[in-house]
């Protein structure tokens, strides 16, 4: 749960959107320089806290490239395996025999 610390003005502002603000404006920054940066505002916040919110924010990136990659191979052409396993068989036959496939598959590989 992230903490509200008092803002000058009277309000309170959250902490963890202050520093994911300042990660933002300041994506290469380390935890120091956010430290300093949100201390400037009159926010007070803890080194762990810092890297607490940076580990998350790329949590939330890893996330996201495997729900890209799961998006794009059930996009793929073939969505049944028996159909796969067919026209893999089909191909085999048009190329002379399995062994002379597995050897065009061999040479492409290199």
């Amino acid at each position: 749960m992230s903490k509200s610390s008092p803002e000058p003005g009277g309000g309170k502002v959250n902490k963890s959107q202050a520093i994911r603000e300042a990660l933002a404006a300041n994506p290469k920054a380390d935890s120091k320089t956010v430290i300093a940066l949100l201390g400037e505002k009159g926010v007070k916040v803890s080194p762990t806290m810092v890297y607490y919110v940076k580990s998350k924010l790329k949590q939330a990136r890893r996330k996201a490239k495997r729900e890209k990659a799961a998006e794009s191979s059930r996009r793929a052409e073939s969505k049944d395996p028996v159909e796969l396993v067919l026209r893999v068989k089909d191909l085999a036959r048009e190329v002379g025999g399995i062994e002379s496939l597995k050897q065009l598959v061999d040479l492409l590989a290199e």
